[in-house]
């Protein structure tokens, strides 16, 4: 009697079923650094929102399998209306982006009808629309500086984000709206202090380029968290660290996700994350078979229409624009030289 395959045997037949269709489909596989671990192993390019969507915009590739959540997929889609960009689950969504709709920032827009908005990337393509300046945590208070300073400021969805740069640039026109990442929860303070006595000698480094690690940037700049040994860095910069660095250990507070990424990187380091109930769920819905479904069948299809993908492709390609030196693309009502 033949023996059933193993767990590992099913899942390299699975990673070689998917990687033939992706050849088929002409298909490139783009992973979030907080995605399950095998699906980091899987894909083509692994890295932030941003990085991704650079990726899928330089791609030649007809189809793009999108495996991080549901807005990050939306601005590939606007980035490269061309291709064919597929979310492997409809669920993939995200706390903070769901924090605020685009008749809510309408309705906060006519309150303060002369107001810059600002949203930082994890919002949906609609509100991204309504928006005058995209931003990361990496570029915000740069975005914020380039708007003129008698401008009042619409800054949406990250609360903590927000305190952040109204703190950081001294700006008291800006009006935050009060959204959350659910992760944030998992990395406080408190947390925080503990690892740092746990574990002395370790570096500390934090990626704000998600929205659960906004809260610990705004803890650094409230003066919350001893900022000795504290290094803000993007994905990149996060994963070449460890190389520049002397240090053997590393306090990391983001999403629990990269620790894969950075310890497969560098075995011989040990990674700590500075809290380890910091993982989000509309990250792991994402799985082996939902990427092979997806490609087999060309499903769940991420798509924007033309006028909403071109009022917030402005709002991005700025934001891409300041933070490159270039000149910032402007329309009527909102130009950062008047």
């Amino acid at each position: 009697m033949q023996n059933a395959p193993s767990e590992a045997e099913e899942s390299a037949a699975l990673v070689a079923e998917i990687r033939t269709l992706a050849r088929e489909r002409r298909a490139v596989i783009l992973a979030h650094n907080y995605e399950r671990p095998e699906i980091q192993d899987l894909a083509d390019y692994v890295g932030d929102s941003l990085g991704l969507s650079r990726e899928a915009a330089r791609t030649d590739a007809d189809v793009i399998v999108f495996c991080g959540v549901h807005f990050m997929a939306e601005t590939a889609a606007i980035l490269s209306p061309a291709k064919t960009v597929l979310l492997p689950d409809l669920a993939a969504g995200c706390s903070l982006a769901a924090t605020i709709d685009a008749a809510q920032l309408k309705a906060w827009k006519a309150e303060h009808p002369h107001a810059v908005v600002v949203s930082y990337v994890n919002t949906t393509a609609e509100v991204k629309a309504e928006t005058d300046y995209c931003c990361t945590s990496g570029n915000a208070v740069e975005v914020i500086n380039a708007i003129p300073a008698d401008r009042e400021i619409l800054f949406l969805p990250d609360m903590f984000l927000g305190a952040h740069v109204r703190r950081v640039t001294g700006r008291q026109n800006i009006h935050v709206w009060m959204g959350e990442c659910h992760v944030h929860a998992g990395i406080d303070p408190e947390n925080i202090r503990l690892q740092r006595t746990l574990h002395p000698q370790a570096e500390f480094l934090i990626h704000p380029e998600c929205g659960c690690a906004t809260s610990v940037v705004e803890a650094v700049s409230a003066g919350d968290v001893d900022p000795r040994g504290v290094h803000i860095l993007s994905t990149e910069g996060m994963m070449k660290r460890p190389g520049e660095s002397a240090a053997e250990a590393f306090i990391v507070a983001t999403e629990v996700g990269i620790l894969h990424r950075l310890q497969r990187a560098y075995p011989a380091k040990q990674f700590y994350a500075a809290n380890e109930r910091a993982s989000c769920a509309y990250m792991k819905v994402t799985t082996l078979p939902k990427v092979r479904d997806a490609l087999r069948d060309l499903q769940h299809r991420i798509t924007v229409p033309v006028d909403i993908a071109d009022r917030a492709r402005l709002a991005i390609e700025r934001m891409v624009a300041i933070g490159a030196g270039a000149p910032v693309p402007s329309s009527e009502g909102v130009d950062p030289g008047e």
